[in-house]
């Protein structure tokens, strides 16, 4: 196997893992990350601190003998807990099976879990406070700055992968090139983190192998479980309107709508109105761009590529799956790059794009449908059909985060499945009177459903 010395820019979750991928094929890995070691001096970034890990992740780091250990350290979230405005609460299971669950992981301890494995291959060089200032595609060198605003030099290799983020500084500087489609769509929401803190005499104060969500049709706040006993939650809210960030201006003001929206989880936060005043309000973005290689010398890969908003849970499995995506590509093209970066874009180019369409839609899902009747309706009887068909139903949820279904056809064929479902259940006075072996059959006979199953396999 021939080796190659190629140049990663971005050492996060993406960069790290796809470091590893390639060492493991004997190529010389160099990584250049623009933020100091956060296993020396914390985490810096400014996205959420958790993440909630799925099948596609975790089967990329099967890959690289990494999952068992990112496990060990993540907590299993089996569904959706519900939290009413009258203060009740009910679970929406992801999937009838139990053993089926999404879990709960801090991006820095992720993160640091990867870097440390990279450390041990001694074909991976990472280089800290190295920032990435633009690429020139006509000499194929990044021009990069050290700590030192007068270290300026420029590197370069057989192939250099941006792996550096949604306002990736490489693909910024492909604008320039002809015919390169770039798209930037941002939510009329932003976000804020808050914490619930660990209890004094039960480590968590409310249940922990949940993700917990206060829908509230247009804003909703969500919380994910962490080791150590705390919740980070997060606050999903418009920025201009009422209610929105422009009118909570002060303590008063932010006192008073947690205590009418979410009154339950007001008595869990304790620091709420300094954590809100100190912690920035982050913004949600999607990125959609087109190439992502250039001539068998560039790529994109992760966020870079295809930004996508944080409501499915798949950004980072998405770029998991990315680094998956390209192993195979080298394997099967024998480490030819140029074609081994043309097969990699042609196939994660639409199952990305079909993940950022799902991303938006959930959003929509997790602060208002959870709560309508129709959407209840129609999720209990995909749940009855997975557990009595699972070789015939899948939903979704379930094909985009328990199963490696590739994205698009996880979208095509839900959404005619659920156009199924939702005609079907409207004919319903009472789901009692749903009846699964007529159910299956109706989705079994729609010949475009059956088209898109064959897709699947």
């Amino acid at each position: 196997m021939k080796s190659d010395k190629i140049v990663i820019i971005g050492a996060g979750l993406g960069g790290t893992l796809l470091a590893i991928f390639l060492a493991r094929r004997g190529h010389e890995v160099e990584v250049y990350e623009r933020r100091p070691d956060m296993r020396k001096y914390g985490y810096t970034g400014g996205r959420s601190i958790n993440l909630a890990i799925s099948t596609r992740g975790i089967s990329a780091l099967e890959k690289v003998g990494l999952a068992e250990k990112v496990l060990e350290n993540a907590i299993p979230m089996r569904g959706r807990m519900i939290h009413d405005e009258n203060g009740s609460t009910y679970l929406l299971p992801y999937s009838p099976r139990l053993d089926k669950c999404i879990y709960s992981i801090s991006r820095q301890g992720l993160n640091s879990i990867l870097l440390d494995a990279a450390d041990s291959y001694p074909n991976i060089q990472i280089h800290f406070n190295q920032f990435c200032q633009s690429y020139n595609f006509r000499r194929h060198v990044a021009f990069m700055r050290g700590a030192d605003v007068y270290d300026e030099y420029a590197v370069s290799g057989k192939v250099i992968i941006a792996c550096d983020g949604a306002t990736s500084a490489i693909r910024n500087s492909l604008f320039s090139m002809e015919r390169f489609n770039y798209s930037q769509t941002f939510e009329d929401h932003g976000y804020k983190e808050l914490t619930i803190p660990a209890g004094k005499e039960t480590l968590f104060q409310i249940e922990p192998y949940a993700l917990h969500i206060w829908p509230r049709k247009s804003f909703m706040l969500i919380a994910l479980p962490n080791k150590e006993g705390t919740f980070t939650c997060t606050l999903f809210l418009a920025y201009e309107g009422e209610p929105s960030f422009a009118t909570l201006k002060d303590y008063d003001s932010v006192r008073t709508f947690f205590q009418k929206y979410f009154p339950d989880a007001y008595e869990l936060i304790p620091n709420l109105e300094e954590e809100f005043f100190s912690h920035p309000t982050g913004s949600l973005k999607t990125v959609k761009c087109y190439p992502w290689v250039y001539e068998g010398q560039l790529a994109l890969l992760g966020d870079a590529a295809h930004a996508v908003v944080p409501f499915y849970g798949q950004g980072m499995n998405c770029t998991f799956e990315d680094c998956v995506a390209l192993d195979q590509a080298l394997e099967e093209h024998q480490d030819d790059w140029n074609k081994a970066l043309q097969a990699y874009q042609e196939k994660r180019k639409v199952n990305a794009d079909a993940i950022a369409d799902m991303a938006v839609e959930n959003f929509i899902e997790m602060r208002d449908s959870v709560t309508d009747e129709r959407f209840l309706r129609r999720r209990k009887a995909e749940l009855i059909l997975e557990e009595m068909y699972p070789d015939k139903f899948s939903s979704r949820y379930n094909m985009v985060s328990f199963t490696t279904v590739p994205y698009a056809t996880a979208l095509a064929r839900a959404r005619r499945q659920e156009q199924i479902l939702e005609t079907y259940c409207s004919t319903l006075k009472d789901m009692q009177d749903f009846d699964p072996t007529y159910a299956i059959t109706l989705i079994e006979e729609d010949s475009i459903n059956r088209k898109l199953s064959i897709a699947q396999a």
